[in-house]
């Protein structure tokens, strides 16, 4: 946890030495309303988490906090406990309720899922919001602001689009947050964050939340926030290296072909897909049935019931694969999520750290796979070089294209396959054995297939043994010691999570 001034706002920040802050390991520490401590005990929150714990105090104490912190952080709750409570301590009396607090979001997921939160810690107060957002028919939404709310949540285009028709007004808002700013303005809405503030009363507390801070963040934060308090919550251990990645190569065409074979071997009960672009997922869902998987896409030109319909069935379990792009899977919060699969590697090397971060939250493993093909080679140097290391190689699978690995893999790659046949001649106890000795033991050069294939023999020959992979391991030059049953398994950091 990191308290300073902001650099850039051109205004005296507030610095507090992060030794002398208090660790609070109860919510009832945080001097929060009984009404809200009983909603959270419901929840089934125990202790609140290091955002909760840091920004929740200045923003109780009517601060402008600058909060830095990653998806998964708890920091939904951090804005909207403190938001609640300002609501209820202040209440204005009879009449209609009047806009007093604003929450703005990229995306409609995040809106709902922000909806959802702000219902579950609000549930004892007398406290009113409803949420808005662009995909569907504004009836519902208008008739709700004309009854009057407390609270509003929004995201940016149906927000302005009915300021400018008249449906509401933003001249009572004391309590202003914008979440996931850095995506804000990733999604090109840098625009309407500026009209924005413009419609919003000068005097009015406010939040800014962000996964990074580029230095666009720091003038976007420095154009409204007065002497800010800063919250930067580093995470224990950097997301890319808590989950296991792996990297598989193969080619465009044999991608479909090489998730199912996936989706099958490590039995997976329920993963994300990202794709490129929304054409490729919806493409790739209709693969998908055609193999029997059940699937479902998300992105930005699905009507918001069908995303809303997809996301609750695919956290219901009713379908495997929630096929998304990187703008509509912002907002996707499931904590036992174990995989996640990128079917296209991004072309921003950033969108993979968003991507492989829908897993291992919450301090469960996860794993990130990552299909690349021949023209995919540079964005995963750019990935490597974000990451500041290497993806580790799988090529055990029927797919693999040895054509498709960049030229600074390729050596790497050749040096861990001969470590691994030395390992294995040492498992053997015949490190001085040939491959065509050893071949010759199992029965004039035939290799025995009773013990390692046996378990893709049982998914219908689909191992290396059969013709799909004879047909790959020619095009990467392999020997036919590539097809034997008795190739070791590699080890796995994270061994509940291994394949069957």
């Amino acid at each position: 946890m990191i308290f300073g001034p902001v650099n850039g706002c051109g205004r005296t920040g507030i610095f507090v030495n992060v030794e002398k802050l208090s660790n609070f390991s109860d919510f009832e520490e945080l001097d929060l309303l009984d009404d809200i401590l009983d909603a959270l005990d419901d929840a089934g929150y125990e202790e609140p988490t290091p955002i909760q714990q840091q920004a929740i105090p200045p923003l109780l104490e009517g601060r402008d906090v600058l909060g830095i912190a990653q998806t998964g952080t708890g920091k939904t709750a951090a804005f909207s406990l403190p938001v609640l409570q300002h609501i209820a301590e202040t209440e204005t009396g009879k009449g209609k309720r009047r806009i007093r607090a604003l929450i703005v979001t990229p995306t409609r997921e995040l809106a709902a899922q922000i909806g959802e939160s702000m219902k579950g810690y609000g549930k004892y107060l007398n406290v009113k919001h409803t949420v808005i957002f662009g995909g569907v028919k504004q009836g519902r939404q208008v008739d709700a602001l004309r009854r009057g709310v407390d609270i509003l949540i929004a995201t940016p285009g149906r927000l302005l689009d009915l300021e400018n028709q008249g449906h509401l007004s933003l001249s009572d808002v004391d309590f202003f947050v914008l979440d996931e700013a850095d995506r804000m303005l990733d999604m090109g809405f840098i625009n309407d964050i500026k009209k924005l503030l413009k419609l919003l009363p000068k005097q009015k507390q406010n939040l800014l939340f962000s996964a990074t801070m580029p230095e666009s963040i720091e003038d976007l934060a420095g154009s409204f926030l007065s002497k800010p308090v800063k919250v930067e919550i580093a995470p224990e251990e950097p997301t890319v290296e808590a989950i296991e990645q792996k990297v598989m190569f193969t080619s465009k065409a044999d991608k479909k072909r090489l998730l199912p074979w996936i989706v099958d071997e490590y039995d997976m009960e329920r993963a994300i897909v990202f794709t490129r672009t929304k054409h490729g997922a919806n493409r790739l869902v209709k693969e998908l049935s055609k193999k029997g998987v059940n699937a479902a896409a998300i992105h930005g030109n699905k009507s918001q019931n069908s995303r809303t319909r997809a996301l609750q069935n695919f956290k219901d379990g009713e379908i495997r694969l929630l096929v998304a792009t990187d703008i509509a899977s912002r907002g996707i919060d499931i904590d036992e999520l174990d995989f996640v699969v990128n079917y296209d590697l991004p072309n921003e090397e950033e969108s993979y750290v968003h991507r492989i971060g829908r897993t291992g939250r919450a301090g469960r493993d996860g794993i990130a796979i990552s299909f690349c093909e021949k023209e995919e080679g540079a964005y995963l140097r750019d990935i490597e070089r974000l990451i500041g290391f290497e993806i580790e190689v799988d090529e055990d699978h029927p797919y693999h294209d040895a054509s498709a690995i960049p030229s600074e893999h390729d050596s790497k790659a050749k040096k861990k396959k001969r470590d691994r046949q030395k390992r294995k001649a040492e498992a053997n106890g015949d490190s001085g054995q040939s491959n065509n000795q050893r071949q010759n033991n199992n029965g004039n050069g035939k290799s025995d297939n009773n013990g390692g294939s046996k378990r893709r023999r049982r998914r219908g020959g689909r191992g290396r043994g059969s013709n799909k992979s004879n047909k790959s391991n020619s095009n990467s030059n392999s020997n036919s010691n590539s097809s034997s049953g008795n190739k070791p398994k590699r080890k796995r950091s994270n061994p509940p999570l291994t394949k069957r």
